[in-house]
Parts: structure tokens; C-alpha cells; sequence
């Protein structure tokens, strides 16, 4: 793969990002644009009226300005209609592209690392404010600890080293020289080797637990929880834009305590913490469960998980968190003394979600136009265009979204107005489609005058099919007293759609009762329509391996819900009592 570097497509839409980010074939340059074709329009549906909003526009005046403006020529520049693939045809290939509509990402000169644009980093900065309140009222107080980790402490805990060492990078120098005979080269000085490697931060649990020791020495210290929000890397092979990249940002959270009761429930209280803020703010719903023994984080006792279904019906594994048991207590001595005097080594749990999350919004959300974003994460909920002729319009059109800005600035709605002459009302359109705008506010003069305005959704609940008219998608909002509530009722809405739809596509393709033969039949020939297979099962790394080497589906989870539907039950695959209900699902 090409690790080179070039200049960002932006204005195709249509780029390819770097083989070294995406698996697909190894080309000369990062970026491939292929054939334009045209995109089919953006696709709305109609709305019904609600207070403060007005019957359907059958031709808004924002409607006519539009195809004035189109015809006239409002503007020399227009979006590019270069073609996306589609979900049915490529899914890979539609992820990235979305991608890049949506500016979120484009690869790096280093191999398997992204650059994170600002679209993307405001998506990801939206959600960890989020996140980190959420953790806070858990009881967890921020802390940073170094990104170098001495590998003397990788070592201590023999589980845990195993499970990362292939994916470690390391220092092993602490500066670089001029190489003899060779002017311009650099080179690592021969005498700057370290005496003791340091290792990139894969994760941080052997750092912390080394300072835990050093923190925590009585009953009165516990428990004791922090979180820590940082960049990790784990040197990938086959890497996938905020999937699975060699360096990715996250948050990780790490606690102590007295008893193994307390740690337990405190894990699962955390994952939780993840699957409603997954649900409210992502529309996201997701399976919470148990990971088998094979699938569990090295060097823990226990590991839940939440796990999303995409689109094409793989699973996504959404968030992370692990009862670790005594394991790491033990590897670096961090004992408390209790109110007897006795000295016991304390319990512990880490638990995590990364930039991960983004990449199942993508997934989940978006569709064959381009980026979907639920109004809670959006970086911009609303998006406000101008639309005008001749420049004696112009003035009051632009005072009239100016005051539409700073009304709804002041109800903490995140709004931009589009005010650009170098483009049509038509390519805005388009591109504030593809960069996933919940909402769109059109402002003609006609709506000045009339004191309103015309909006259209993103996404819409669609009664005769996808194929709905543009106008027939648009609904008119009276600009009154109730204009602010108006447009948050709109945001809702688009809200609670989303998860409508994640869940409805969730619970109508959970397969149940079906026959190990038949269902690596289906996991072979699946074309985009993957399921979450819940069978029983006996817990067997053996057996477990064998399924994944015959059809590549993997145990995802045991869920929590259906648990006691194995009761008397026998293996799907083995014929023997079943110990578990497990989902089986192809996997990211």
C-alpha cells in the first residue's frame, strides 16, 4: 500500500482514501477519483403540519428562488455530481466515500493513520463532551498518564503482554544522528539506545496500576475511579478509517476497590453508561452481553461488551468493559490496609470507547446520498441558505437568516448560515446533504416579506418510497414565537427516527432456531443482508475457532436478556447441553 501523500479531492466527493487505511488494492496514489456519473437527487418525503408549522409547500417561494437561481445562474461554481457507490453494490467503498463527503478523515503520510478534518473532530468533540459528563456523574475524575510505557511493565502481567505484543510499537532510541558518509540521512544514535524500550501506549492499564500502588494504601483511599481521554496505538495490519487505524483516539476509564462485588457491578454500570448514551445521543441501539472466554481482553476475568449491527448486517463491537479481577493488583502489588489492619490486594476493572463509535454512526445512519447524523452529535444541526437574484435583495435576505442565527444560537442549536454567491442553491443543497445536516432552512425574499421560511430534513418518514419529489419534502415554518420550537420539535424528530429505524433493522434480524449447516450457508453467501444469529451453545474455544475458520462468523456476545432461554437447551453446533445463548454474527 502507498503511504504518499497528497492534496485532499474535496470538491469530487468522490475520492478514494489511501490504500493504507482501506484494504482494497494497492494503487500509486492515496487518492483515486473514478468516472463521474450523475447522483440522483436528494430524496425527501412529505411532512404533516404541527403548531407553528404550516400545511405542505406545494411551491414555496424558496422552491421558485431555487429554480430561478438554477436557471439564471446564481453562481458559477456547483458541487460536483461525481458518483458514489451505493450500499447494495459496494458497501467498502460506499463507507469510504461517505467519508468523504462528509469531510470527516483523509489518510496520513503514515501508514494505517488518519488526518482527522474539522467536520470529523467536531463530531468526535460533540460526543466526548458528551461521554465525559456522563462519566463524571459515575464518579470518575480525569487524569493524563504518559504515552510511553516503560516494556519492563508490559511484561509483569504475562496475559496481558501476550495479547498486545504484536501490535506494540516501541522506542528503543532517544535521538537520531547525521549517518556518517551519507549528508541529509539521519539515523538512530548508537548510543542513545534505552535501556529499557519504551512502549507507544496500546492501552494504559500497566502504567496506571505501577502508579495505583503508589496511590491507594488504605480502606479510606477506595474506591478509586478515574478516566482518562487520550490517543492509543496498536500497530494494525489491515486497517479501516476510524474502524480499526494504528492510531485512534479514546477514552479509558480505570478503577480499584475493596471487593470483587463492588468492581463487578461498577464494570457493569459503565457498559450501561455506554448503551444509553449509544441509544440517546447515536440512535444507536445495541446488544449488551458477555464475551466468551476467547474473545475476552487479555488479562481479564470477564469482559461486556455492546455490540451495534450495521447496515449490511455485521456486527460492530461498540464499546468495551472488563472485570479485571485481581490479575493486575497482583502484578504490580497494589494491596490497601482495612480497617482491621489486614493488607489485601484490590479489585479492578477498565472499561472504553474510541473513535470506533464514529465509524458505527456512519455505518448505522447514513445512506446511499451520504452522511446521516443524529442532531445530538451533529457539528451542525441546521443549516440556514440564502437564496436571491439581484443583489437589491441580497441585504434583506441576509438580515433575515442573521436574526434565524441568532435566535436559535440562544436555544444552544448548533447553526450556520450558508451565504457563499459562488454557488447554486441546488449544489448547497447537495453538498449540506452529503456533509449530513439534519435540517436545512431555505430564505427567499418571498419568505422575508412573508415572515417564514422553508425546511427540509435530511432524513423523512417515507410512505410511498424513497423516490418522493424535493418540494414534496419540504414543510413551511411560521417565523412567530413559536419558530424556536418549531425547529427543536423538528430535531426531535430526526432524532427518534433514526433510532426507529436502527431498532426496527436490529430486532427484525436476530435469527432464531436455525441449524449450524444453515446458518453458515447463510453467512457464506450473504450479500449485504447479514444477520445476528441467536442460538445455543456450549462455551468451547475449539468449537468456536472451527465456525470461525469455516464461514468467519464469531461470537459476539452471550446477551444478558436471553440467558435463560439455554435452560435445557442443546449446542446448535455439537448437540450437547447448551451452557449459553450466544449471537453469532460476521464482525468488524
Amino acid at each position: 500500500s502507498s503511504s504518499s501523500s497528497t492534496a485532499f479531492l474535496a470538491p469530487t466527493f468522490a475520492p478514494r482514501l489511501a490504500s493504507s487505511l482501506f484494504p482494497i488494492r494497492a494503487h500509486a496514489s492515496p487518492f483515486l477519483p473514478r468516472l463521474a456519473r450523475p447522483l440522483p437527487p436528494p430524496r425527501h418525503a412529505p411532512r404533516r403540519g404541527r403548531a407553528a408549522v404550516t400545511a405542505k409547500v406545494d411551491a414555496s417561494s424558496a422552491a421558485k428562488e431555487v429554480a430561478k437561481g438554477d436557471e439564471a445562474g446564481a453562481g458559477s461554481a456547483d458541487s460536483s455530481t461525481s458518483a458514489m457507490a451505493t450500499r447494495k453494490e459496494n458497501y467498502s467503498q460506499w463507507y469510504l466515500d461517505v467519508i468523504a463527503g462528509g469531510d470527516l478523515c483523509e489518510s496520513s503520510p503514515v501508514k494505517g493513520c488518519m488526518i482527522i478534518r474539522p467536520n470529523g473532530m467536531a463530531l468526535w468533540e460533540i460526543m466526548r463532551e458528551g461521554l465525559d459528563k456522563r462519566i463524571k456523574r459515575l464518579g470518575a475524575k480525569n487524569v493524563y498518564f504518559p504515552l510511553f510505557i516503560p516494556q519492563s511493565f508490559l511484561s509483569k502481567e504475562a496475559e496481558h503482554v501476550d495479547g498486545f505484543a504484536k501490535e506494540c510499537a516501541v522506542v528503543t532510541h532517544h535521538r537520531l544522528r547525521a549517518k556518517p558518509g551519507e549528508p541529509g540521512v539521519l539515523e538512530p544514535d548508537p548510543d542513545a539506545k534505552l535501556e529499557d524500550p519504551l512502549v507507544v501506549r496500546p492501552t494504559s492499564e500497566t502504567v496506571i496500576w505501577n502508579t495505583f500502588g503508589r496511590w491507594i494504601q488504605s480502606y479510606r483511599d477506595l474506591p478509586m475511579l478515574v478516566n482518562q481521554w487520550a490517543n492509543v496505538v496498536r500497530w494494525e495490519m489491515r486497517t479501516r478509517p476510524f474502524l480499526r487505524t494504528s492510531e485512534f483516539f479514546w477514552q479509558e476509564g480505570h478503577t480499584a476497590h475493596a471487593t470483587a462485588e463492588e468492581a463487578l457491578a461498577l464494570s457493569k454500570k459503565a457498559l450501561d453508561l455506554y448503551a444509553t448514551f449509544c441509544e440517546e445521543h447515536l440512535s444507536l441501539p445495541v446488544v449488551k452481553g458477555v464475551k466468551s472466554p476467547t474473545e475476552r481482553f487479555a488479562g481479564a476475568e470477564e469482559t461486556f461488551t455492546i455490540e451495534a449491527r450495521m447496515q449490511n448486517g455485521w456486527a460492530l463491537q461498540s464499546g468495551t468493559s472488563h472485570f479485571l479481577g485481581q490479575n493486575f493488583a497482583r502484578a504490580f502489588d497494589v494491596r490497601y490496609q482495612k480497617d482491621n489492619g489486614d493488607r489485601e490486594l484490590v479489585w479492578a476493572t477498565s472499561w472504553g470507547v474510541s473513535t470506533r463509535l464514529i465509524g458505527a454512526l456512519i455505518m448505522s445512519h447514513s445512506d446511499d446520498t451520504g452522511l446521516v447524523l443524529p442532531p445530538k452529535v451533529a457539528p451542525i444541526q441546521v443549516v440556514i441558505v440564502t437564496i436571491w437574484r439581484r443583489n437589491s435583495e441580497r441585504e434583506a435576505v441576509e438580515a433575515y437568516a442573521a436574526e434565524l442565527q441568532k435566535r436559535l444560537l440562544k436555544i444552544d442549536v448548533r447553526v450556520e448560515v450558508d451565504n457563499r454567491d459562488n454557488m447554486r442553491p441546488g449544489a448547497k443543497y447537495f453538498e449540506w446533504e452529503r456533509k449530513g445536516v439534519p435540517l436545512r432552512i431555505e430564505v427567499g425574499p418571498r419568505d422575508v416579506k412573508q415572515g417564514r421560511v422553508v425546511c427540509a430534513r435530511r432524513v423523512f418518514e417515507s410512505a410511498g418510497g424513497e423516490e418522493t419529489a424535493r418540494n414534496d419534502a419540504k414543510i413551511g415554518i411560521d417565523v412567530n414565537d413559536a419558530f424556536e420550537g418549531a425547529v427543536e420539535s423538528e430535531l426531535g424528530t430526526i432524532q427518534n427516527l433514526l433510532l426507529t429505524r436502527a431498532k426496527e433493522r436490529l430486532e427484525s434480524n436476530i435469527c432464531r432456531g436455525i441449524a449450524y449447516e444453515e446458518m453458515k450457508n447463510e453467512v457464506v453467501e450473504s450479500k449485504g443482508e447479514g444477520k445476528f444469529y441467536l442460538v445455543p451453545w456450549k462455551c468451547d474455544a475449539v468449537n468456536e475457532k472451527q465456525i470461525k475458520e469455516d464461514c468467519k462468523a464469531t461470537i459476539r456476545c452471550y446477551p444478558f436478556e436471553f440467558q435463560s432461554e439455554c435452560e435445557g437447551a442443546k449446542c446448535f453446533f455439537s448437540g450437547e447441553p447448551a451452557t449459553h445463548m450466544a449471537i453469532f454474527a460476521r464482525s468488524y
